[in-house]
């Protein structure tokens, strides 16, 4: 700890906790400005605990109660009188404040997961920011009015801007250096039939992470060693069949929801056998490193999804390009700081979770949202941040590999579904790989593809090939086994644009956190031209809801995948337990044909040379977008 963060510290801490006693500030903030300082003091006292390690000796009920007293105002219930529903936050506070208090308040709850890492340099800027804009109000009640809402929107811009660098630096940290280990050591270090563990962590644990921990725990010792194997296997055989040498790689990223511990540490152990350091960096709790609903890196339960809904466009608020050009800068920096950690970074192990009740979100209009400007900032740095990151840590050295499991709340049949998800996860590659060969080779022959649907489902679309120059030796679609994406069970391709087109329709789909019913996408040449879906009253609401979160504010996005499902296990499965609906798109796309919008799956490493398990050269790497990188 550093000295000057301590004091600093310390002095804003005793100021925050004068302010519930106070009345130097004018209704309706008075009550905004008491309630979140007492939320703040309450943050101390957990940081006080862990800084002493009392919270280590926590009984498991004192830990939920700990739990509640953090949480328990944005819960479903509570979430109506929350100052961090933007809703309520405008109807006490007016148009003006409203949203901007809404945000402060969401900032000011990653409080919480730095005091459970002890982080007193970012808990010191967030206690300050609240005090910055606190003291503004006294100032201003003094001279007799209220402060401007431009007057605090600058404040919270000049915090965003100032403290950048070190949040990204740190950032990029977390997902790069091993020694930033706060989640590594609980899970290896921990007894984790002690169920205490989860609550370390500073995550929300509901019942579905308890829950998965339970029955982990009640699992033989051979089936998560089991599991851990076809992690981690398929982690390596990405690099073998993608022809890419791990060998020169150092660090692995593993990315899961809490409660599979069990799993996670044989696979670090498992990682550690192959020559690969463990990184596990939290997913983004601030406005700044948040990637909407989406969850980037470890996780517990999310309270209140609605709350995660609200504030995903919270940069909204202050982003501008002048910002945007400087976290790019930062970025830049952080990874020339760390270079030779990036150049042995060898990409993400992922554990997907899946089973929740599909949400459907309200659209509420007090909720911060991005200008049309603000949107092609967001594209525009995206697409800058991806080319500095490959820049460092460069695609075609780097592999992946993604996983998924059920979680409790996907019904009363939990074990029985897991059980048979974990076979299916683990079925015979070679069995697939001769059946799927033969789908290939007529494939291979084909020009282009049609695809209808039936029973209601309006698809129908023509996807174009690419031609074959020597179909002796090439192949225009990839054998896919379970290396990267496990489970086994698809031949995909980067289709032509040029020449694609039709219709594709999707009774229900599950994104993100977010459900689609009725989703209808039209493909011109390639290209997304129109776009709707079922879930709001209004053509306009669902439009926005697709370009929000699916086209993720891009005016249009090329067809960058085509692929033909197999494994007839899983469909059986589905139909079986009923849970077409509460699949992950990773198992889904194994069931027939699916279709990715985006950049194709070889992006940033097009010029490896890859083959079939037949030794025929894939071919298909490209389209007329992708290729415009060169």
């Amino acid at each position: 700890m550093k000295m000057f963060d301590k004091e600093r510290y310390i002095l804003a801490i005793e100021r925050i906790l004068q302010i519930p006693d106070e009345k130097t500030v004018e209704e309706p903030f008075l009550s905004y400005f008491h309630r979140v300082a007492k939320f703040i003091a309450y943050v101390h006292e957990v940081f006080e605990r862990e800084k002493e390690g009392t919270l280590r000796k926590m009984t498991l009920e004192e830990l939920k109660e700990q739990q509640r007293s953090l949480y328990e105002d944005i819960l479903p219930q509570n979430y109506e009188k929350s100052y961090g529903n933007p809703e309520y936050g405008v109807k006490q506070l007016g148009q003006d404040y409203g949203k901007i208090f809404s945000y402060l308040y969401a900032e000011v709850r990653s409080m919480i997961v730095y005091a459970y890492e002890g982080r007193i340099f970012d808990l010191t800027i967030l206690a300050e920011l609240f005090l910055e804009i606190y003291n503004l109000f006294e100032w201003e009640k003094r001279e007799g009015g209220l402060p401007k809402a431009e007057d605090i929107q600058q404040i919270i811009y000049s915090f965003e801007s100032d403290y950048s660098q070190e949040r990204i630096e740190r950032r990029i940290g977390e997902q790069i250096d091993p020694s930033y280990d706060f989640a590594v050591k609980i899970i290896m270090e921990s007894d984790l039939t002690d169920l205490r563990y989860l609550y370390w962590f500073g995550e929300y644990i509901s019942n579905n992470e308890m829950g998965t921990a339970k029955h982990l725990n009640a699992m033989e010792e051979e089936k998560i060693q089991w599991m851990a194997d076809t992690f981690t296997e398929g982690y390596r055989k990405g690099f073998i069949n993608g022809n890419k040498d791990i060998s020169k790689k150092k660090v692995v990223n593993i990315r899961y929801c809490l409660g599979f511990e069990r799993v996670v540490k044989k696979a670090v152990e498992n990682f550690k056998k192959m020559g690969l350091k463990v990184t596990i960096f939290r997913a983004g709790v601030n406005s700044s490193s948040k990637k909407g609903t989406h969850k980037t890196g470890y996780y517990g339960g999310i309270p209140n999804k609605q709350y995660e809904f609200d504030h995903k466009e919270d940069q909204a608020l202050y982003l501008d390009r002048r910002l945007a050009n400087k976290k790019l800068e930062g970025l830049k920096n952080a990874y020339e700081k760390r270079k030779e950690l990036a150049a042995v970074h060898g990409g993400p192990a992922v554990m997907e979770v899946f089973g929740e009740e599909p949400f459907v979100p309200l659209n509420k209009e007090e909720a911060l949202t991005y200008s049309k400007k603000q949107q092609k900032i967001v594209v525009e740095y995206d697409g800058e941040a991806g080319k500095i990151t490959n820049e460092y840590i460069k695609g075609e050295e780097r592999s992946f590999t993604i996983i998924a499991y059920p979680i409790p709340e996907i019904g009363e049949a939990y074990s029985e579904i897991f059980d048979e998800i974990v076979a299916i996860n683990t079925l015979d590659n070679e069995k697939y790989e001769k059946i799927q060969q033969t789908i290939i080779d007529l494939l291979d022959e084909s020009a282009f593809v049609e695809v209808k649907g039936m029973n209601g489902n309006r698809t129908d679309l023509k996807i174009a090939l690419h031609p074959l120059k020597n179909p002796e030796k090439e192949t225009g679609f990839e054998n896919c086994v379970a290396d990267v994406n496990i489970p086994v069970g698809e031949v995909f391709t980067s289709p032509l644009l040029q020449g694609t087109s039709g219709i594709l329709h999707v009774g229900q789909v599950y994104l993100h956190e977010l459900s689609y019913t009725d989703l209808e996408i039209t493909l011109q040449d390639g290209m997304v031209t129109e776009y709707s879906c079922g879930n709001f009253p209004s053509l306009e609401e669902n439009k926005k809801y697709i370009k929000d979160n699916l086209l993720h504010h891009h005016e249009t996005l090329p067809l960058g995948e085509f692929a033909i499902g197999t494994n007839t296990r899983a469909y059986v499965a589905a139909k079986k337990y009923k849970i077409e609906n509460k699949l992950p798109i990773l198992i889904a796309e194994k069931m027939g044909p699916h279709f990715a919008l985006g950049d194709t799956c070889f992006s940033f490493s097009e010029e490896v040379k890859t083959y079939n398990p037949d030794g025929k050269e894939m071919m298909a790497k490209e389209n007329e977008r992708s290729i415009l990188r060169k």
